[in-house]
């Protein structure tokens, strides 16, 4: 329990400061400012990459735009990392009782109630995360379920070392993989009617 640790409450500019184990909140989180950048999942620290590699950034230009142009017009809007997504257990929560703010690659929010001057509170309706290797095990597990337990209606996993999509769709809370896109061929997606972009824009380098 978060009580069992010395949790500081004033700012921390150094990451060696923090209880791995502990649990934090995003009040906490907002006290950080160190140059690290994490994120909180259920109260505990995740570490994020480094810089990411030059395709990663590629991929997510690519998509973002792709995106972007598409919802030129249109009431959704998409963001790009970093870019804070607070996930409640209820809406009204304060910041100390919230534990987890993660930063998608890119996500896509419709509902602009869950917009504020710190990023979004509360669940995107389109969330793809562009895999590194130091975070996949995270992107394929944690998110995954948090993702589906928070009601992300739709999420895509992006493989830049394979040039494959997996796209997979909330039924009934819980992700059915749509499929596993690779190739010369287009996607689209269920949050956004209409909208469709070829593999080989997303992966042009």
């Amino acid at each position: 329990m978060a009580d069992e640790y010395n949790i500081p409450e004033q700012p921390v500019d150094d990451i060696s400061l923090l209880e791995p184990e502990a649990t934090y909140s995003y009040a906490d989180y907002l006290k950080w400012s160190f140059e690290e950048r994490v994120e909180l999942i259920k109260g505990k620290i995740f570490k994020m990459s480094p810089a990411p590699r030059t395709n990663h950034q590629t991929i997510s230009m690519n998509l973002g735009s792709e995106i972007k142009n598409f919802l030129k017009g249109k009431s959704c809007k998409v963001f790009a990392a970093p870019f804070d997504v607070r996930l409640p257990k209820n809406s009204d929560d304060p910041d100390n009782k919230i534990l987890t703010v993660v930063q998608p690659d890119i996500c896509v929010i419709c509902d602009h109630t869950k917009l504020d001057v710190l990023g979004c509170k509360g669940a995107p309706d389109l969330i793809i995360e562009i895999l590194s290797p130091s975070t996949a095990k995270k992107d394929l597990e944690n998110k995954f379920e948090l993702y589906e337990e928070n009601g992300v209606k739709e999420y895509w996993v992006v493989y830049p070392g394979e040039n494959l999509i997996d796209i997979f769709d909330l039924k009934k809370d819980k992700y059915v993989l749509r499929g596993k896109f690779i190739g010369n061929v287009s996607v689209n997606s269920s949050v956004l009617p209409q909208f469709k972009v070829s593999l080989e824009d997303v992966f042009e380098d």
